[in-house]
């Protein structure tokens, strides 16, 4: 009893430390995005092509700190598998299965300096958050604005407006690398989720192609591979807490590579038969990644 009492609070000393090392690194290298992100204003493309590069290097340097705070109070193996062939100098859609937040700094810590830096769609109403949305906003992060069928049915002059927002956030992508991230579930899995949704994939849920349809429609030419990424948590999916407190102890993460060929590339907004197709695509794609996901959970438990 004495022992579980300690443990549960040195768990709490490092999660609170850890806590306050994310805190001061994020208002540490916000400072030089903040203002960088003033001459983004400039309305020269040249200049906005540097000034990206730049904050894209500070928000890679957060990223390394993030990890080296991550190795100091509460580190983790991360088993790591797959097609791992990448290069900085490519330009990628980033697809996963989304289980937890600590996958987003997992593929940060994974990716950092693998691939151009992570650019994931946002939910418009997001760009309110203090520090965190204007920071995003100057990286470069595309907010969404989508619009649902029945909003769309009382407002039909609305309709075509979300890939238009599509069209302007994805335009500074095209003068330097971007690796375009989607969680193409929409959502983080639960089982009460994927009981709900009486999905047929076994620990995913149901994939939505609209996010990655839009991306494909506006920037197709540019983006060259997909890279297809499955997340598996032993024992438990990992709580914030959980992470920054040291409980996650191995994470195994699978690389697959799929090349970006004319079947993935159309007009996901007026093609019905590239909507069909690419919805097969992506299903495809899920059937794939939860075999991949019984191959980790076999060689976890073999590893145990």
């Amino acid at each position: 009893m004495m022992f579980n009492l300690l443990a549960a609070v040195g768990r709490f000393i490092r999660a609170t430390f850890s806590f306050i090392s994310y805190t001061i690194n994020t208002l540490f290298w916000a400072t030089p995005i903040f203002i960088l992100s003033v001459f983004k204003l400039i309305p020269l493309k040249v200049t906005r092509k540097y000034i990206s590069m730049a904050l894209d290097f500070c928000a890679s340097g957060w990223v390394s700190v993030n990890t080296g705070i991550q190795k100091f109070f509460a580190d983790y193996k991360i088993h790591v598998s797959g097609d791992t062939n990448l290069s900085k100098k490519d330009w990628y859609l980033v697809l996963a299965n989304h289980q937890s937040w600590t996958d987003i700094l997992i593929l940060q810590r994974v990716f950092n300096g693998q691939i151009p830096f992570l650019k994931f769609f946002l939910k418009r109403e997001l760009i309110y958050v203090p520090v965190l949305g204007l920071a995003w906003w100057a990286l470069d992060f595309p907010f969404m604005r989508r619009y649902k069928k029945e909003f769309l049915a009382k407002h039909p002059h609305l309709k075509g407006k979300d890939l238009e927002t599509t069209k302007k956030a994805c335009e500074i992508f095209k003068f330097k690398p971007v690796s375009v991230m989607n969680f193409i579930e929409g959502t983080r899995f639960t089982k009460e989720k994927h009981e709900r949704q009486e999905s047929p994939y076994q620990g995913l849920l149901k994939p939505k192609s609209g996010g990655i349809g839009f991306v494909l429609t506006v920037m197709g030419e540019q983006l060259h591979k997909v890279v297809d990424v499955t997340i598996y948590y032993p024992n438990k999916i990992p709580t914030f807490y959980n992470f920054i407190s040291g409980r996650l102890k191995n994470v195994y993460l699978h690389v697959n590579l799929h090349e970006i060929t004319s079947d993935l590339l159309g007009d996901y907004a007026n093609d019905m038969e590239y909507k069909k197709r690419l919805h097969q695509w992506v299903n495809k794609v899920w059937l794939e990644k939860e075999q991949t996901l019984l191959r980790l959970q076999k060689q976890a438990e073999v590893a145990k």
